[in-house]
Formats: structure tokens, sequence, C-alpha cells
């Protein structure tokens, strides 16, 4: 059993932030809604509280309230911005609204030297004071300590920034140590999970193995899987693992719609079926997606389009496998459906322990469990992207699958603007695979990584519009590609990454000789926002 850290989220947009940096310090973690009951949070039996910041108002809404519980535990707590704020009034402190508010970088200064701050700063002044760059997001503030309290941070705006009740081991900060922009946010949140919580530090992904693989073949038994395989890091990882546990018992459904990129089909059979021996039904499907898209040229619809017949071709396969007897004819074929769940659709789709809050749904396989009958198995739902990926290098699946950038589900139908057509989509294969091996090829000197590695995400979009050129002595009338690379923490907000001017020229130069009705290479500077990262 590990040690446990419990988030209590009171509404903001940073919380799977918290749980992450916990993570990063090798800890376990849940997030789970404010209004969980106090039974639920005894059971729970954390070694450690952390309550989330908020949109609310702490004086206005009297409901955002955290469990009795959490006070009665006896473990410590760490409010962060409207978690202090409802810290303090709960343990009769007193909020206010300010008329100063601050949104944004500030400089805060450390005092008292509690347990959570000492020896954490950030530049100290003439006067010798510890100060904190940090990132501000409140319009209230804490105007009076709650009875055993004392000062922890200050800044000139906000004179109670940060407070502790040390006895009990209660710490409140009212910026966010959660976002990068604070930056000794990671040591604080370490410094209370792993020295103030007293929690191990026993989340490896290696040990995690072994857990997993003993859980799935508790629940499965000798009963048979199936699972979508998209050739995706999550549905891949999945895969790796369930095999691992399972072997044979596992089929993978490889469906190919066409819009992979270049030579992916392979590639996913090559690894799956080639050197982890797993059973996979490879479903060449390019004639149906590419029937179906002729003529559409509306991004929301060719999505619609692709997922539906995603749904349509694997559940085909699934019913011929649900259907199936074994070769003993004991197991009446497939009794389980997995999927590549991670933690964050699980979050956002209010699917965690407890009472449900829920900000978005999420679909991995759309309506596939409950028409075909199948019970569930999602492996990774309590893992973040990142510990997916170690997992995934832990299970022996190649770094370069593992860590590839991320792809959208509709694959390269929503690359290619406008009608999909096979000519148009080979264009498009060709010339990002060329993108993509100079990114990989070129290395930076400053850093010693590849510019693949530098960047978030890097892709081609087809742009459905000729170009006039010049090749030889004779006039060219062919398309043109646009080349996208950003760089970004959360894909929330990205810039364009700076590539290196001789880097894009190779890449065009290559492109247009080697890729036969390409005749011009553009590269998108935009930003997101106003810009997306896709073009579709």
């Amino acid at each position: 059993m590990h040690d446990k850290i419990l988030i209590l989220d009171f509404g903001s947009q940073v919380t799977q932030l918290i749980a992450r940096r916990v993570r990063e310090a090798h800890v376990y973690c849940e997030i789970h809604p404010n209004d969980v009951s106090d039974d639920f949070i005894q059971s729970f039996a954390p070694k450690g509280i952390i309550l989330s910041g908020s949109h609310a108002s702490t004086y206005e809404d009297h409901q955002l309230r955290a469990p009795q519980a959490v006070w009665d535990l006896g473990v410590p707590v760490l409010g962060i911005c409207y978690g202090m704020q409802t810290m303090a009034v709960q343990l009769g402190g007193e909020v206010s609204w300010s008329d100063h508010r601050e949104f944004g970088y500030a400089e805060v200064r450390a005092h008292g030297h509690t347990k959570l701050l000492d020896g954490i700063a950030d530049f100290t002044t003439p006067e010798g004071h510890g100060m904190l760059k940090v990132w501000m997001s409140h319009g209230d503030k804490v105007t009076k300590l709650p009875e055993g309290f004392k000062l922890m941070a200050s800044t000139p705006s906000c004179p109670i920034a940060g407070m502790a009740n040390e006895e009990k081991h209660y710490y409140a900060v009212q910026f966010h140590p959660e976002v990068t922009h604070t930056v000794q946010g990671h040591a604080m949140l370490m410094r209370f999970v792993r020295d103030i919580s007293g929690c191990a530090g026993d989340w490896i992904m290696g040990d995690y193995i072994a857990e997993a693989v003993a859980r799935i073949r508790e629940q499965v038994g000798d009963e048979e899987v199936i699972l979508g395989l998209s050739g995706g890091v999550d549905s891949s990882v999945a895969a790796a693992l369930i095999h691992r546990a399972i072997g044979d018992q596992l089929t993978c459904v490889f469906v190919d719609h066409g819009l992979l990129r270049l030579n992916e089909g392979q590639m996913v059979m090559d690894m799956f079926a080639g050197r982890l021996h797993a059973k996979v039904v490879h479903v060449q499907a390019q004639d149906q997606f590419m029937g179906h898209l002729q003529g559409v040229t509306d991004p929301e619809q060719k999505r619609k389009i692709i997922g539906r017949e995603f749904v349509e071709v694997f559940q085909a396969e699934a019913q011929k496998l649900k259907g199936q007897n074994t070769s003993q004819g004991s197991n009446k074929g497939a009794k389980w459906l997995a999927q590549g769940t991670i933690y964050p659709d699980v979050v956002e789709s209010g699917g965690t322990k407890g009472k449900k809050a829920t900000i978005k749904s999420h679909h991995n396989v759309g309506g596939l469990p409950e028409t075909l009958g199948l019970k569930l198995l999602e492996p990774l739902r309590e893992l973040f992207k990142d510990e997916v990926r170690e997992l995934g290098v832990a299970l022996g699946l190649p770094a370069d699958m593992v860590y590839r950038h991320p792809f959208p589900g509709p694959g390269l139908g929503v690359r290619v603007l406008g009608e999909v057509k096979p000519e148009y989509v080979s264009l498009l294969q060709r010339a990002d695979a060329i993108f993509i091996e100079e990114l990989r090829k070129t290395i930076d000197p400053a850093t010693g990584k590849s510019w693949y590695d530098l960047t978030s995400q890097a892709f081609t979009v087809f742009l459905p519009v000729k170009s006039v050129g010049v090749m030889g002595d004779g006039r060219t009338y062919e398309y043109v590609v646009s080349l996208r690379a950003v760089e970004t923490s959360d894909f929330m907000t990205a810039d364009s990454a700076e590539l290196p001017y001789s880097l894009l020229k190779k890449v065009s130069s290559r492109i247009i000789n080697e890729v036969r009705g390409i005749n011009r290479v553009a590269y998108d500077v935009s930003s997101k926002p106003p810009a997306t990262i896709e073009w579709e």
C-alpha cells in the first residue's frame, strides 16, 4: 500500500498541476471534489491533504468549504490560494475583499523560518530577507490569522500571503506553487509531501508494473480481452501492460483507416505482433474511410465521420471476437474491453471516486461498452501522461514510440485541409516524414538535444491550394504545405518554436525535391491563442 496525498478540488483550472507535481515527488495522490464525505476522507487514509484554489470567493460562497474530517484527521494540510482562505475562515480567521487584486508575477517575502519554507528562497535582499518569485491569482485576502497561526509570507499588497500552525502542521500560501511560474514551487510541494507529511516516495513506474499486472490478472481471471489499438501512446502502453499480464488472452484490433503517418501501420504491427508477440487483428479499412470522406470539407464533419467509422469497424471486429469460442471451447470469446483511459480523462469527466464534478466528457471508444455488453478494463486510469510514458519505457517499448509528439484522433484527416483525398494524404505523409526526420537529426548545440525533443508538437499541414514554381527550365503549378512546431508546457497556450533557419531551409529543400507534387513550403509562426496548435 502506497502512502497517499488527498487533493480536494474547489474548482481551480490548475488543480491537475498540483497532482502532477506531487506525483513528480514519487508520491501517489488523487483529486476529489471538495464536498466528499467525512467517511470517504477517513477511509482514503491520506498522509497529508492539499486544498486547491478556486474561482469562487470565500466570503460569498459559504458552501464551498473543506469537510470537517480534514481538520479532525490529524494529518498535515496545505492550503493553496482559495485553500488558504477557506482554512483561515474555517479555523477562526477572517477573509475580506481586496481593493488591490494580484494576478501574475509577484515577489513574496518569507517570514518565521517555518518548516515549509525554511532554506527555500530565490534571492535575499540587502536586509537579509529571503524572497520568493511566485505566481499570484487572487482578489480576496486573509485579513486576520486564525488562533495558533503565525505569519509565513507577505507582499506589500497582501500582508498575509502565507500562514502556518506548526503544532498542527497546517500551512497555507496565497500564491500557486503548482505552476512553473513559481520558481521554488516544486521544492515547496516536495517539502510538504515528503518531509512534513512523511510520504515515502515509493510511487515508481518500474515497481508499478508488478502491482498493475497482479491487479489485471485478478480482474480478468481466465477471460478474454479485446483492445482498440490506435498506435498512440496510451493504447500502446495499455496493450503492452495487459499483454505482460495475460498474454494470449488479449487480442488487439488495429484499424488502419489510411490516415496514419508514413509506415505507421507497419511499425505498429512490427512492434506488437513482431516484437511483443501479441495477437493483433489488422483491419485494412482505408477504402471505407476514404469513401465516406469523399466531398466532405467541414472539419467537424470530418471528425465525426472518422469517429463513426472507427466505431463501426471496431464494433464489427469486436462482435466477431466476442462470439468466438477458444480452441479449447471452454471460454466463449471476449468478455472485456480494454481502453487507454488516463487520469486526466477521469478527473475531467468527473469520474473520480466520491462525488462527481464534471468538467467535460471523454469517450475513448464512443459507446462501445454499452453496445457490446463487455466489462471495462482501464489499467492506466490512475496515471498522468508523463507516467504513462515512463511505464511504456519500463515495459520495453521503444522510446521513440513512447515519447512521440501528440497525434490527433482523426489522424491526418484534420491535417489535410478541406476534402481528404488519397493523393493528398500520400503527399502529406511523405512531407511530414521528412520534417520529423530532420527534427530528430538536428541537434541544438546549446542543449545537446534534438529539435524534435525540444519541441512539444511538430507536424506538416497540407493546403489544398496550388502555387507557381520553377524546376529546371520549366514552370510548375503544385501544392503547398505548412510546417508547424510549437513549444508548450500544458498545451493550453503555445508559442511557435524558433527553429534554426538552416533547418527550415533543409526541410523545405528536401520536401520540394523529394515529394513530387509540392513546390512550396511555409512555416507557421502563430501562437496559441489566438491560433490553435492544429489547423483544424
